[in-house]
């Protein structure tokens, strides 16, 4: 354990707050509007970065036993019973808004004077904690659950309190700010999805190259179908291959999860014996052609290349093989992946979404066909602005893979006493608890018993 700063020192939870759990009742009690003799019950689901009110039941008052069973102001939430990844997880009830008791699988970790609220729950919210309490939990098949005999045991720094409150107050606003920018940075993902739709949209539709074709004095394209601008002798059809017909040293096989909007992942990919069907050599693959999920994850859309001749596909992709005289397979991917094509694909602009895609939907896709030169030329322009977004989703990425690692490392230098000035006119925190000591308990930590007289 690390060397704390001057005038601080290490002491148990049970010291410094009580550890209260929550009411227990039959599920056939609760009710989701008020009512004489109901009182309002927190969950799990409430505990979030704050505690959430908008969704609450109510139970009859009855089964609060006592009155330290109602939350107050300043208590400190914590999930005792969750799944291994939230079980811990905390929020400080701040502005209480009506009376409300809280569920057997929730307590409240109620500071003393010994500790300022905002210090303890920055405390216990710390990664360290957390990990710590996840680690201690007993688990179940499901359910990890965290004992309050084991939570009051756990060990806290204590600082001065003035210091406890300098603390608290620092992280409260650098944290804030932490929150705040997070909160923009997850408004991007969004946007940058809806700027590469507009461009396939504008791509499909024209006008991304309207001044391109303008200057060139070019007419829009011939409207006509998928099917239409594939091979002569070959058809848009599914694969044929089984997924389970896996051979070492077989053929690469691509699936559903290879195919991803307009690019490859070929980790995934599986090696098939080439004889397990006469319909194998239907799809074998020659290089150029387009695939489409048409099962799981719906429409994903890739180009193969000529590397990939000899290859097949999966049952939950189709094959589109394009005609290169006629049309660039990089802009066909291009309209397949659009939105509206999307839309038409997965059954949504007939009023019924598909579980999966009808070949003959995809055979019979209305598709417009710019001249050979214009392809290329919209296939130039949507790579350069596509290339962009990606960098600006790099970019993104690491912001906010800085923002995730800011909140620990400022709640671990907070607690080695490395975030705020020490004062040494402060009084040490061995006074505060050698007046506790001298002071009997206020609440047992164990459920369901009175407090001590």
């Amino acid at each position: 354990m690390s060397n704390l700063p001057k005038n601080w020192e290490y002491g148990k939870l049970s010291q410094a707050a009580h550890v209260v759990r929550g009411i227990t009742f039959p599920a056939g009690e609760k009710r989701n509007d008020l009512a004489q003799g109901y009182v309002c019950c927190l969950r799990t689901t409430n505990v979030q970065q704050k505690l959430e009110w908008d969704d609450v039941y109510y139970v009859p008052t009855s089964y609060v036993k006592r009155d330290e069973q109602l939350v107050r102001e300043g208590d400190v939430l914590m999930s005792m019973a969750n799944s291994y990844e939230l079980v811990g997880k905390v929020a400080r009830a701040i502005n209480v808004p009506q009376p409300a008791a809280f569920g057997a699988f929730l307590a409240a970790v109620r500071p003393t004077h010994a500790i300022d609220g905002g210090y303890l729950y920055h405390f216990l919210r710390s990664s360290e904690v957390q990990s710590k309490l996840r680690e201690g939990s007993s688990q179940t098949t499901n359910i990890a659950n965290i004992s309050a005999g084991k939570l009051s045991e756990l060990t806290v720094p204590l600082a001065p309190w003035n210091e406890q409150k300098r603390i608290a107050d620092k992280l409260d606003t650098v944290l804030t700010r932490v929150d705040a920018v997070d909160t923009r940075l997850a408004r991007v993902a969004p946007i940058l999805k809806r700027f590469r739709q507009s461009i396939l949209a504008a791509a499909t539709l024209g006008r991304l190259t309207e001044d391109w074709r303008i200057a060139r004095g070019l007419k829009h394209g011939a409207e006509t179908t998928l099917q239409a601008i594939c091979l002569p002798d070959r058809v848009i059809t599914y694969g044929v291959v089984k997924l389970g017909d896996e051979t070492p040293g077989g053929t690469p096989c691509l699936r559903t999860s290879n195919v991803r909007w307009l690019r490859f992942e070929l980790d995934g990919m599986k090696l098939i014996n080439p004889n397990l069907s006469a319909e194998y050599r239907r799809t074998v693959l020659r290089g150029g052609e387009v695939l489409v999920n048409v099962r799981g994850t719906l429409g994903g859309v890739a180009v193969t290349t000529d590397d990939m001749a000899g290859w097949n596909v999966s049952r939950e992709v189709a094959v589109v093989p394009v005609d290169q005289a006629l049309a660039s397979s990089a802009y066909i991917s291009l309209w397949i992946a659009s939105d509206e094509c999307q839309r038409w694909l997965t059954g949504m602009t007939k009023g019924v979404a598909y579980t999966g895609i009808n070949i003959e939907d995809l055979r019979t896709l209305p598709l417009k066909l710019p001249l050979k030169e214009e392809q290329v030329e919209i296939v130039r322009r949507v790579e350069t602005l596509f290339a962009f977004a990606e960098r600006l989703e790099a970019r993104l990425q690491t912001a906010r893979r800085a923002t995730e690692r800011l909140t620990p490392a400022l709640l671990a230098k907070a607690f080695r006493g490395e975030l705020v000035p020490q004062d040494p006119n402060d009084e040490p925190a061995t006074e505060l608890l050698r007046r506790l000591q001298q002071e009997a308990p206020l609440t047992s930590t164990k459920r369901g018993r009175k407090s001590a007289a």
